[in-house]
């Protein structure tokens, strides 16, 4: 960047900070603002009628000139109204948001200011980093459109409202950007007040339908902690509560509405199709493990709002969102058994469709036995890459790991692309290590089957427990691929044990099923594995997350 382009050394930026009763994380996320430099004139923190010691927290701020407290004397319910009253006070031509349990990152406000004033910019996107804690494993959110080593290409342009990019409806945070003040004013852009959950989905709708001049870049800026141990979960992470559920399917309801009223009619259905794609899935999967009151008020919940989404928008979405939009509509109670496991195979990040594979009278593909026989719409046309195939694997633990893997017929499609090999990836969820084997595919009475073995040795890791999930790669005839989670067969309920590795070292190895049936791998080895064991905290440290 050259001396011209910097951004003057002077206050141009207000950081809203919300609090409450998070008198552990608060301060740094203040030092983080305030570690941003000269452009940040204001750090406005919202204590949002804490009951801990997060005013004394703050109190500690008193000789630091630009931390402005302001205490809110009655609890909101919500984050809205906190970050509300934190733009009413800024005085800086720009606002930036950070929660009391997030960070921001070094040089975030310097990155995004030089892009809002070169591009006169309403709003500079740039991007978030989820950090799994306490492992520290770290992804880039909504990376499609951020993360330019996964094929995004929207960073380092500049466009005039989304309607030519309506894929930025996947972006809901608000975090993640700098807004010019007086854009926010102009257009009354406002958080939902109150005890309104997932209230950034509605303000990023508002930001978004008043057709912002939007830079996006590459430019790091926040770091979003994903705390699943603390003794109280965020808003995004209780997914266990039928009332997030219903509270996510509000403010959905409420993006649309915005949409629509704005006059972008396109964003509505937009925002509908990825509800189908992203918010639906993610649930549904999880929906085994929840209890049956649960389940069947969550079907209850969900279908009504399915059945009021227009066509179009249900004809943008992914194949397997659309058949299952057409199962909801089909079923007026939620199914159980082997149909629910088939459909929560469908809603994996790699959907799958399970044997056996029905069909309805006529020859046509169809998801499931009646009253859930929709066809399936589009199978024939799908590339091979978008197949949602489905691979089995069994696992047998010695001095080497030996996985053999059956890959299914999926109406025929397969056998009509000539799968050749398999390549599997070993990937360890902390580290993001990654092993591979390959193995050519040989026909067999279920479809094909393979082999492939790593040395045990590779799947340790010293100290701790490694948890491996697994992945296939087909490889067909005309050279073309397509990747699926090696996934648990039916009627697998997990198993563990014991192996002796080199030298007489003691290994505790375990295979489970995920809740969506993925298969999971994981060690423990020496000394370490064994006090886990002795101390009965082996199964909770284990438990899959």
């Amino acid at each position: 960047m050259s001396e011209s382009s910097r951004p003057q050394a002077v206050a141009r930026v207000s950081v809203v900070v919300i609090a409450y009763n998070d008198a552990a994380h608060v301060a740094d996320a203040v030092r983080s603002a305030l570690a941003q430099g000269e452009a940040v004139g204001e750090v406005v923190v919202v204590d949002d009628a804490s009951g801990d010691a997060t005013p004394e927290v703050l109190a500690g701020f008193a000789a630091e000139p630009r931390v402005r407290p302001l205490v809110r004397t009655e609890n909101s319910g919500g984050c809205g109204t906190p970050r509300n009253d934190g733009v009413a006070a800024a005085v800086h031509p720009y606002v930036l948001f950070l929660d009391s349990d997030d960070l921001l990152m070094p040089g975030a406000v310097d990155g995004l200011l030089a892009v809002a004033e070169a591009e006169r910019a309403d709003v500079v996107a740039g991007v978030c980093v989820r950090r799994e804690l306490p492992e520290g494993r770290e992804t880039v959110w909504a990376p499609t459109l951020y993360d330019v080593t996964r094929g995004a290409t929207l960073p380092g342009t500049v466009i005039d409202g989304i309607a030519a990019h309506p894929e930025f409806v996947l972006d809901t945070l608000s975090v993640n950007k700098l807004y010019r003040r007086d854009f926010l004013d102009r257009h009354a852009i406002r958080f939902p007040d109150g005890a309104f959950h997932y209230e950034d989905f509605v303000f990023s709708a508002r930001v978004q339908a008043a057709v912002p001049r939007l830079a996006v870049t590459d430019v790091p800026v926040y770091v979003w902690h994903v705390r699943r141990q603390a003794a109280t979960l965020s808003i995004s992470l209780r997914r266990a509560s039928l009332a997030n559920w219903e509270h996510r399917i509000a403010a959905h309801a409420a993006v649309v509405d915005v949409f629509r009223a704005a006059g972008h009619p396109a964003l509505a259905r937009a925002a509908q199709a990825k509800f189908l794609d992203y918010d639906l899935p993610m649930y549904l999967r999880e929906l085994p493990q929840r209890t049956a009151d649960y389940r069947a008020g969550w079907w209850t919940a969900t279908r009504t709002h399915l059945l009021g989404f227009e066509d179009a928008a249900v004809a943008a979405a992914q194949a397997p969102s659309r058949w299952l939009h057409s199962a909801f509509a089909a079923l007026a109670a939620v199914p159980e058994g082997p149909e629910l496991t088939r459909f929560v195979e469908l809603a994996a990040p790699l959907p799958r469709l399970v044997p056996p594979y029905p069909r309805a009278g006529d020859g046509t593909p169809v998801l499931a036995a009646a009253p859930a026989d929709v066809p399936l719409a589009g199978l024939a046309e799908l590339a091979p890459g978008e197949l949602p195939v489905a691979v089995d694997g069994e696992v047998a633990v010695g001095a080497s790991t030996r996985l053999t893997v059956t890959v299914h017929d999926l109406y025929g499609r397969v056998a009509a692309l000539a799968p050749l090999s398999v390549g599997v990836s070993f990937t360890e969820r902390v580290s993001a290590a990654e092993l591979s084997a390959e193995a050519p595919l040989l026909r067999a009475d279920e479809g094909w089957t393979a082999t492939v073995s790593v040395p045990t040795s590779k799947l340790l890791r010293a100290g701790r427990l490694a948890s491996w999930s697994l992945r296939a790669e087909v490889r067909y005839a005309d050279g073309s691929t397509g990747t699926v989670e090696v996934r648990a067969p039916g009627g697998f309920t997990g198993r563990r044990g014991m192996v002796l590795g080199r030298l007489g070292r003691v290994l505790l190895v375990q295979v489970v099923a995920s809740a969506r049936r993925g298969l999971v791998l994981r060690f423990a080895g020496g000394a370490t594995g064994a006090r886990q064991v002795v101390s009965g905290r082996f199964r909770r440290l284990l438990a899959f997350r």
